[in-house]
């Protein structure tokens, strides 16, 4: 016997034994506990593997032997992801029929796969622009379309004009595509959606039952996005018009001193008056290059403008000025907000900026001073007409 390890001959031998016996193919003997090992399918690409695909599949192959020796009916199956954008640029690219140049890549991959020897079940090999497995998703989305659970509707997306594409957020860096290095723009596109809000709170119920670490639920409560609140309207001062707001904090409705539009919001061009409109085109436009991420940013400075047109306060009357700032998104409630100065940390930081009145109509329910801004629901109202005296809690149920 050698003294050195010759993986040539070695691993070759081994992984022949092992597809001779089928030994990854997937058992479904009574009785045994069933193991779906699920690894994420990659994009075929002339590149082919990489190390950072191992560092995902490598884990998983792991997990699903372990499974095998301890008696598990296992399915460790592998696909390839082929249907979408990386696909498509990379045959225009090339410019190759994109149908033989996916099957020639995901060959590669299946390759190189093997030589890892990663103990997938081949015989339940998926492709993602196979119209066998296609016609699935199509099924699927008809039948959501049919419940009402498919819509469509115009929203503010990231364009990368090179590509020609819509980015996800995480595919802005730095206010460019992650591929190409072109400024993204926002862009206001008919898309489809699922109307997945109807199951939020469900969605999130179930996260209780789910082995999954405490982290990892809190991104998914954070991703689900439900908020209790409140949408009522606003008229604009002088037009027919009104701007629809959303907030999880009706108590505080006295303490408004203005509304924010999000610079993706369809008032802003209606309302704008002739004055502040050159600012505003210009101020909509340097948004539209900046990820969602950055506008969230607790350290990013706030900005904003004005659009020269008023509110009319639906509880005090007063009127209250309008302003396009990129802290508020269109994609949150309404992409319209009360502003709260004294009792929201980022209302405070903005109106401090422009020089906008700041109201105090919560106070601690002790009755000591409050360092502004002060966010607490605990607290009782005050300057806030036949509500002042009760508490946040209270206020909010009338």
């Amino acid at each position: 016997m050698s003294s050195r390890y010759e993986p040539e001959a070695i691993e070759a031998k081994w992984r022949d034994r092992w597809a001779e016996a089928e030994l990854f193919k997937t058992l479904e003997e009574p009785g045994r506990p069933k193991f779906y090992g699920l690894p994420f399918f990659p994009y075929p690409s002339g590149a082919g593997l990489s190390v950072g695909h191992l560092r995902n599949y490598i884990p998983t192959d792991v997990i699903c032997r372990a499974k095998r020796m301890q008696g598990h009916n296992v399915l460790h199956a592998m696909g390839w992801d082929a249907f979408g954008l990386p696909a498509e640029m990379e045959a225009i690219s090339k410019k190759r029929n994109p149908r033989p140049m996916v099957q020639e890549y995901a060959e590669t991959y299946k390759r190189q796969l093997s030589y890892v020897g990663v103990s997938y079940d081949w015989s339940r090999e998926i492709n993602s622009s196979d119209p066998a497995f296609y016609k699935w998703t199509q099924w699927i989305f008809l039948l959501l379309f049919e419940q009402g659970l498919a819509y469509q509707g115009d929203y503010p997306a990231n364009w990368c004009p090179k590509d020609k594409t819509v980015l996800a957020n995480e595919e802005v860096e730095g206010g460019l595509c992650w591929r190409c290095g072109t400024p993204v723009e926002k862009k206001m596109l008919k898309q489809w959606f699922f109307r997945i809000t109807d199951f939020a709170q469900r969605l999130i119920d179930d996260l209780e039952t789910v082995d999954w670490p405490e982290g990892i639920k809190t991104q998914q409560r954070n991703w689900i996005g439900r908020s209790d609140g409140v949408e009522f309207d606003w008229q604009i001062e002088g037009r027919d018009e009104s701007i629809t707001v959303f907030t999880t904090r009706i108590d505080t409705v006295y303490g408004s001193t203005f509304c924010v539009l999000s610079p993706e919001h369809p008032l802003v061009d209606k309302i704008t008056t002739a004055e502040h409109a050159e600012e505003v085109r210009t101020y909509v436009g340097k948004a539209a290059s900046v990820s969602e991420q950055d506008r969230l940013a607790a350290t990013r400075e706030k900005t904003g403008v004005f659009t020269g047109a008023y509110a009319v306060h639906p509880f005090s009357g007063n009127r209250i000025p309008i302003y396009v700032a990129d802290y508020v998104l269109m994609g949150y409630g309404t992409g319209a907000i009360m502003a709260v100065p004294a009792h929201d940390a980022r209302d405070f930081e903005f109106a401090t900026r422009f020089g906008v009145e700041i109201v105090q109509v919560i106070e601690p329910a002790d009755g000591s001073v409050a360092e502004i801004p002060f966010v607490s629901e605990e607290g009782k109202l005050i300057n806030s007409a036949e509500f002042s005296g009760l508490s946040c809690a209270d206020a909010q149920e009338q």
